[in-house]
């Protein structure tokens, strides 16, 4: 019998990715979506799920279903893409279900991947240069976004030492950029601007939206057991970043920073929430040599992630962007998927056959 996995968040970017991506190793037997929404990309053999935002299905799914591995891709880190009570619900309960599903007695889950953000070290005046794993935070958490991705690592830590026979791999990932990713650094360089804290020019990391995909493949694959930063290699000042993207540096006031911003972001010219106002003050540093002591390896650099979005958005200005958009039709899937009457290849929305 194969491998039986579960992915969350399968209407969301990085679900869409990684099961793209599980979908090619033929030892996954089965493969299985959960989302609040549709899926947004073309997917041959992953099932798919309809659930509320907090995964109260979850425990019923795993039971009936028999999977021995979830990849947890739904968790928020953009504060400005949901109300505060609904991050909540997400990011916290959501979790929490998934776990009790995980831990519930004579259940078959025995892997948890749970893909988080570097945004649980916080940006404070005072930071030590590099955070490793084990590096607490300097400050409490100020932000409801890091509130609810710390509460979320802690059930996390308590689940993998009440369950030692399930393997549990917490991924950590620093700013992610890519040619398809939408965050609110990359909608503001795809403006042509970055915003900077007057008398501030901090260091910062970035990882490529690939790499991303590819340490979740390596997590499931590998079994990477414990909590692992990634990020590429280097950090970069802000006005750096600025010079690579081509994008005006915007020069923002140190005090009432948001008050004074307002207009701008009323008016959609800016993306500051409260995360990213903290990571232009002071920055942050992830240490990642543990996840290089397992072998793996990324392909692109903190620069070289900046590089390629800055190609990538050139293009898109160039030539456009004529990629058919994919729309999720439940009984046109089901036809596809499980009617006699196909015998020949499917063509997704691009027409490219599978």
């Amino acid at each position: 019998m194969g491998r039986r996995v579960l992915l969350t968040g399968l209407d969301n970017f990085w679900g869409g990715k990684v099961a793209g991506a599980l979908e090619q190793d033929r030892e996954i037997e089965m493969l299985l979506g959960m989302g609040t929404g549709t899926p947004t990309v073309p997917l041959e053999r992953t099932e798919f799920v309809r659930a509320d935002q907090s995964y109260s299905l979850l425990s019923r799914i795993v039971r009936a279903t028999k999977v021995d591995t979830i990849v947890h891709t739904f968790l928020v880190v953009d504060s400005s893409s949901m109300r505060g009570r609904d991050l909540h619900e997400v990011n916290v309960i959501g979790t929490m279900n998934l776990l009790a599903a995980a831990g519930a007695a004579g259940s078959s889950v025995r892997q948890v991947i749970v893909k988080s953000s570097s945004l649980v070290y916080g940006s404070n005046p005072g930071d030590p240069t590099w955070f490793d794993e084990g590096t607490p935070r300097s400050r409490p958490a100020r932000t409801r976004l890091e509130r609810s991705l710390t509460e979320v690592e802690s059930y996390v830590a308590d689940f993998a030492d009440e369950n030692p026979e399930v393997t549990v791999s917490l991924l950590r990932f620093a700013n992610v950029l890519g040619a398809d990713i939408d965050t609110p650094i990359s909608r503001n360089l795809s403006r042509g601007v970055m915003p900077m804290i007057a008398g501030f020019d901090p260091l910062i990391q970035f990882v490529e939206e690939d790499d991303v995909v590819r340490v979740l493949e390596a997590a499931v694959r590998s079994r990477l057991d414990g909590v692992f930063n990634v990020a590429g290699a280097g950090r970069l000042p802000v006005s750096e970043v600025a010079k690579i993207a081509s994008a005006w540096r915007l020069p923002l006031s140190p005090v009432l920073t948001r008050q004074l911003a307002a207009p701008l972001l009323r008016l959609g010219l800016l993306d500051l929430p409260a995360e990213l106002e903290g990571l232009l003050r002071y920055g942050r540093g992830i240490d990642t040599s543990k996840l290089e002591s397992t072998g793996f390896e990324l392909h692109r650099t903190s620069a070289g992630t900046i590089e390629h979005f800055a190609e990538a958005s050139r293009l898109r200005r160039t030539i456009g962007d004529e990629r058919p958009k994919y729309r999720y039709e439940a009984d046109v899937e089901a036809f596809f998927r499980h009617s006699p009457a196909v015998v020949g290849p499917i063509e997704d929305a691009a027409g490219s056959e599978s």
